[in-house]
């Protein structure tokens, strides 16, 4: 397995998608099923939170166009 890729879209979810895990505020794991790729919701309108259903669609604007942040602070 490859090392963990993110990519934001256009007006809508997160793919992660590589070698990673997803866990709640106490540290629990969810059951992935298997998947290698999943989609987290951005929007707040999912209903199968954290994991994107669709419910973005129309309701959700955001141009996915990288940046460099500044330095990190020391």
């Amino acid at each position: 397995m490859s090392k963990t890729k993110i990519t934001v879209n256009n007006n809508g979810s997160l793919i992660i998608a590589g070698d990673f895990e997803i866990v709640d505020k106490n540290g629990n794991e969810y059951n992935l099923g298997g998947r290698e790729q999943v989609t987290l919701c951005r929007c707040g309108l999912s209903a199968n939170k954290p994991f994107c259903d669709g419910s973005h669609r129309n309701h959700f604007e955001h141009e996915a166009v990288a940046f460099d942040l500044p330095p990190k602070k020391v």
